[in-house]
């Protein structure tokens, strides 16, 4: 069994902001504290340690209580670069990673990702979870950004980066690799809702449980 202990969690607060008018996106409100803060609350419980991925407000993020720690490629150059950064400073034999600005997702991920990774065999877990589509539609589709990763991976993604790669799912094809589904009845459908623009921050925090 992988214990929680086993666990380093991650908070993604490294990217530009660009489409929210290129702001700091970890540190916009979200029920009255920073969505960074929002998620590493809420992942903290689920795991051993966490850790934060940023690369600007430094002394705002440390302030949160747990290490801080720069993307190790310049240029903000993608999820990819957070998983580095994290893989780069875990200690422990897993590490999660979670979003800043999916401030509501599932409270038990870390238990649902592991079993999966335990059932396949697998050392990457990806997440997959409904989303609401352009159409109305409730979707089923894959959060690669929140991810399980064994950390002897840490060597592949060294050299797919250092190769030029940026895409998440071509690296994470070279890998045993399982997708965890958030679907079942009593998920909740905003799980993975993701605010990349003021207004769609402004929208998910006027939808009601969020935060269950």
């Amino acid at each position: 069994m992988i214990s929680s202990q086993d666990i380093t969690g991650l908070i993604l607060a490294g990217g530009r902001g660009s489409r929210m008018g290129g702001v700091d996106k970890g540190l916009q409100p979200f029920k009255g504290q920073p969505l960074a803060l929002h998620a590493l609350q809420r992942l903290q419980p689920q795991v051993g340690q966490c850790m934060l991925n940023a690369n600007r407000s430094l002394d705002t993020y440390q302030g949160f209580g747990a290490p801080v720690h720069p993307d190790v490629l310049p240029d903000y150059a993608g999820p990819l670069a957070g998983f580095l950064t994290g893989l780069s400073h875990c200690t422990t034999e897993w590490l999660l990673t979670v979003p800043c600005d999916s401030p509501c997702f599932p409270l038990d991920l870390a238990q649902r990702m592991t079993a999966a990774a335990q059932q396949a065999s697998a050392t990457i877990v990806l997440a997959a979870g409904p989303e609401v589509g352009r159409d109305g539609t409730l979707q089923v589709r894959p959060q690669p950004v929140f991810a399980l990763l064994h950390r002897s991976v840490l060597p592949s993604l060294q050299a797919f980066v250092a190769a030029g790669g940026r895409k998440i799912d071509a690296w994470t094809a070279q890998h045993p690799q399982a997708l965890c589904t958030f679907d079942a009845p009593g998920d909740n459908v905003q799980a993975f809702a993701n605010a990349n623009t003021l207004q769609e921050l402004m929208a998910l925090q006027k939808m009601p449980n969020t935060a269950d």
